[in-house]
Parts: C-alpha cells; sequence; structure tokens
C-alpha cells in the first residue's frame, strides 16, 4: 500500500494553504480555473489514475464548473455524498494586506505587526498561535481539504462504502453550483444503481455569539427567501411636487414594517429565526434629473424553517397592504391639506397577477419580448433583472400605478432538517463521544444559520408551496431556477460537521488550527467507519 499524501497534521494544513492560495473569489477568474486545480490534484491518486473517469468535471454557467470525485468500492451501493463550495467572498477589507488574504502563513504572521488594528478577540487568538488567518480558510476550502483527505484514505485503504465528493462555485452568491449537481446526483444515482445514505457538508462550526468557543454540529440549516417588492409612483417635475407621487415614498412605509417584522419569525426545536431585514432600497432612475423618481425597488431578506415561499408570500401581502393603507392615509391628509386632488390609491398586487394583465393587455410574445431585453442585459445580476422585468412591464401597464408590485428575488434556499432521522441521531452520539476523547464539547444545532448547499437536497413539500416561488419569481426559467424535481428524489438525511473557526467573510476570518488539521479529521473517518459495519477493534484510538 502507498503512503498517504494527506495523512498527517501538517500535510492537511499544507493542503489547505495550497487551496487557498488558489484565489477563487466568486464570480473572477480565480472561481473558472480552481475546479481544474482540484482535478488535477485529486488525478494524482493512485485510484484515479486507474479510474479516470471516476473524476469528472460538470459545467454550470459562465465557464463556471463543479468537481465530481467519486470514490467506488466494487461491491457497496451505500453512498456518503461529501458536499463543499469553493469560492470565497471578496477581500477588499484587508486594506493594504490585500495580498496576503490567500497566503495563511505570511498573513497570520504580518497581522503580528499590526495586532493593535485587530478587534480584541481576533487579537487574543492571533497571539494564543492556535489560529490560522486568511480568506477561505474557514469558509470554507478546510471543509473541502478534509474532504480530499478522505477520499484518498478510503481508496487506500479499500474502505468498504462509496464516497462522492461533490466541490461546486457560487455558494456565496445564488448557489448555481449546487444547483447544478443536484441533477448530476441523480443521474450517477441511477447509472451505479447507489442508494445515498447521507449527504455530508463541511461547512466551518460558527459562534452562536461574540467570545463562544464551542463546537457546533449541524443536523439541519435555515432555509432563506427573498421577497421583493417594486414601487410604482407617478413622475412629477419637483416644481409640482403633488402631482405625482414618488416611489421613495411608498417604500418606506413598507421598508419600515417589514424590517424587524415579527410576524416571519419562526421557531422549532427550540431554536428561532433572525428577524427579516432590508437588504437593499434604491430608486431606478439612471441618472439625475428633476424628474421625481417614481420607480425604485426593495429587497428584503427572510430565513425559514418550515414555511413554504407560498406561506411567505401570503404574510408579505398583508404587510404590504398594510404599508398601503398607511400610505394612502398619509397622502390623502397631505394632499387635503394642501387641496389638491392627489394621483389615487396605491394598490397592492403580485407579479403573476400584473403577468396575466399585461399577457391580457398586448399578448403573450410582446411580453416575451420584454424579458428577452432584460435578460440581454449582461451588466445586470438576477435580482437587478426581476426589478427590471416587473418595471419594464408596469411601465406599459400605468394604468394600475401607483402600486406595489410583490415578487420574489433569487436565491430560494429551502430549509432542510433532519434532527429526528436514526442515522442522525446515532452519528451525533458518536461524534460527542469521539470530541470527549480531545477533552473537547460538541453541541448540536438543529438548524445552520447560514446559508448551506444542503438546503437543494432532501426537500420536501406536500402542498406544493414552491409553484408560488415560480409563478412570482420575473427571472423564473429563464436565468434562474430550482430542480425541485430532481431534489426531492435525493432524500437521505443531511449533517454538517466542520472545523471550528471565526470571523467568516471578515478580515480577521481564522480557523482553529487543532479542530481542523487534528480533531475534525479523526471525528470525520470515526464517523464514516460507523457507517460501514466494520467491527470496532480496526478503529484506532484517538491520538
Amino acid at each position: 500500500m502507498g503512503h498517504l499524501q494527506w495523512g498527517t497534521p501538517e500535510a492537511l494544513r499544507a493542503l489547505l494553504c495550497e487551496l487557498v492560495s488558489w484565489e477563487s473569489r466568486t464570480l473572477t477568474e480565480g472561481e473558472i480555473t480552481f475546479p481544474y486545480k482540484v482535478q488535477e490534484k485529486l488525478g494524482k491518486l493512485d485510484f484515479f489514475k486507474k479510474n479516470p473517469a471516476n473524476l469528472s468535471l460538470h459545467e454550470v454557467d459562465l465557464g463556471r464548473h463543479f468537481v465530481n470525485a467519486f470514490y467506488k468500492h466494487p461491491e457497496v451501493k451505500e453512498t456518503i455524498v461529501l458536499i463543499s463550495h469553493f469560492d470565497t467572498v471578496q477581500t477588499e477589507e484587508y486594506g493594504d494586506l490585500e495580498i496576503l488574504a490567500f497566503q495563511p502563513e505570511q498573513l497570520t504572521k504580518k497581522l503580528h505587526e499590526r495586532k493593535d488594528d485587530l478587534p480584541e478577540e481576533a487579537r487574543i487568538d492571533l497571539e494564543s498561535g492556535k489560529y490560522l488567518f486568511g480568506r477561505g480558510t474557514m469558509d470554507m476550502k478546510m471543509g473541502l481539504a478534509l474532504h480530499m483527505a478522505l477520499i484518498e484514505k478510503a481508496s487506500m485503504e479499500e474502505w468498504p462504502i462509496n464516497l462522492l465528493l461533490v466541490t461546486v462555485p457560487d455558494e456565496e452568491v445564488n448557489s448555481a453550483g449546487m444547483r447544478a449537481a443536484v441533477k448530476e446526483l441523480v443521474a450517477l444515482r441511477d447509472k451505479h444503481g447507489l442508494s445515498y445514505k447521507m449527504f455530508f457538508n463541511s461547512e466551518p462550526s460558527f459562534s452562536q455569539k461574540p467570545g463562544d468557543e464551542r463546537h457546533y454540529i449541524y443536523s439541519g440549516t435555515m432555509g432563506k427567501i427573498m421577497p421583493a417588492a417594486l414601487f410604482y409612483g407617478k413622475e412629477t417635475h419637483v416644481g409640482e411636487p403633488l402631482k405625482g407621487m414618488t416611489a421613495n415614498y411608498m417604500a418606506s412605509f413598507l421598508t419600515q414594517l417589514m424590517e424587524w417584522n415579527p410576524s416571519f419569525l419562526e421557531r422549532d426545536l427550540s431554536e428561532e429565526t433572525p428577524l427579516p431585514v432590508s437588504l437593499q432600497q434604491k430608486d431606478l432612475k439612471l441618472q439625475y434629473s428633476t424628474q421625481t423618481p417614481y420607480r425604485a425597488a426593495a429587497l428584503y431578506n427572510v430565513f425559514i424553517m418550515k414555511r413554504s415561499a407560498a406561506d411567505i408570500m401570503d404574510i408579505f401581502e398583508k404587510v404590504a397592504e398594510e404599508a398601503a393603507i398607511k400610505c394612502n392615509e398619509s397622502y390623502k391628509a397631505i394632499c387635503q391639506r394642501e387641496r389638491m386632488e392627489g394621483v389615487g390609491e396605491v394598490q397592492v398586487l403580485r407579479y403573476e397577477k400584473l403577468l396575466s394583465y399585461a399577457v391580457g393587455k398586448f399578448g403573450a410574445e410582446l411580453v416575451e419580448q420584454i424579458k428577452r431585453g432584460v435578460q440581454a442585459n449582461t451588466d445586470w445580476d438576477e435580482r437587478e433583472k426581476s426589478m427590471r422585468i416587473v418595471e419594464k412591464l408596469m411601465i406599459q401597464c400605468q394604468e394600475l400605478a401607483p402600486a406595489i408590485v410583490l415578487l420574489f428575488a433569487p436565491p430560494y434556499y429551502p430549509a432542510v432538517n433532519t434532527s429526528s432521522d436514526p442515522l442522525i441521531i446515532e452519528s451525533i452520539k458518536l461524534l460527542k463521544e469521539t470530541a470527549k476523547s480531545f477533552k473537547e464539547e460538541v453541541s448540536q444545532v438543529h438548524y445552520f444559520n447560514g446559508l448551506c448547499d444542503l438546503s437543494y437536497v432532501q426537500y420536501k413539500d406536500d402542498s406544493d408551496g414552491w409553484t408560488s416561488f415560480e409563478k412570482n419569481t420575473p427571472v423564473w426559467g429563464d436565468s434562474y431556477s430550482i430542480p425541485f424535481d430532481d431534489m426531492l428524489q435525493l432524500q437521505a438525511p443531511v449533517l454538517n460537521v466542520g472545523p471550528f473557526g471565526k470571523d467568516a467573510h471578515q478580515r480577521t476570518e481564522r480557523l482553529h488550527i487543532d479542530s481542523a488539521f487534528i480533531q475534525t479529521p479523526f471525528m470525520l473517518e470515526r464517523l464514516i467507519k460507523s457507517m460501514m459495519e466494520i467491527p470496532d477493534g480496526e478503529l484506532k484510538e484517538a491520538p
């Protein structure tokens, strides 16, 4: 038997630093080249030299690919899917140290000269020598490194279980990578007659509050959905302000009611969702003029546990109707004070209603033409395109104004939770015991409190609640879609176990060295071996 490249803490640390040095910020050239480098690196393992077809790249979009590396045991159908993402967020916040953001060893050294610039908790962690700093160290290239090491070991030792490593781009923006991978997971299952035993992710363990040093494992992930609104008022000249109604005025009423609105709060298994906040609010004027802004847009972030898209749209509509009443009352009082007629009452309508009105008014072909025109603009992202489609339809249907049009903007992450699954209950028990051998305590969280690609497996929806998303998402089917049918076929429990780290998406992003290179690798190996029906005596003891 050959020797393991990534079998020691030192080798694993070197692998992580190499993965981090391959810069792969979302929507940069690095995100396009990264999967080729991973493929080349894994291709050096004996197993993939003998089975090159088991290591493949698959197209996502915009020149981006995901990687499948499939360790297949000849007699086994049971398969664990190891999911990770390789894109990272941007790095401007590193300032003049930005060139070191992807060199963890050098950055960590350099920060010792800048200790006084760091927040206190980060400075203490730096001085302890227990952390490695850098973009992607924690979120989430360490997860990928752990999965690569598992594939290597399983293939060398011929573990009687299949491991499918899937690493994807774009988790930080639209999860295009994972949405594309879902189809391939179904195809691979059918081709090899596999049975998926678990969908396993290694996103890092996030502290639940400042100063929290506990290591968490997650048996589910929160969902996220983005209700949005297009406000269409009535234009006028600033010299005659009451002959119109600005979209900004209308928007202020809805944003006041949406921000931190408790009617969106969900509780499950003694955990609760963060309250909603606005993620963007702007008017859609493309240049300055003394014409008043009569089109504006707002995006709101809503976390979900049990609710479907249909449930959220119903709540959102109620809130918008309340906002419209407040806006109309306030506006009416001003008109009376100024002895003006006004431009009428603001109405609330869903995008699906606007769409069928527009099709009825000037035909489906013109509506498609409007959508195509918006889609052709490569400078606009999915959210901007969503708003612009609604805006262009409203320009053709101004008799509906003033109006608040409700829609969904991408991305949508369904929530998933398998805390009650017997395999998950067993696995968590084993992981807690294993952590104790390091004198560490591991705590279970039922819903991962960030976004996670596990949202696209294990989907359940008895009420077709997702159709509300499809009908009210203007870019649906053109530049954004979710493979709900395929997701329904991927029914296996989910678990997220990753290394401990802090401050993802900040310049102080850092990874706990012992957790990453000693404890988590041991826990993962122990967990997978527990699913292989191997006599326990063959498990080596904790180091």
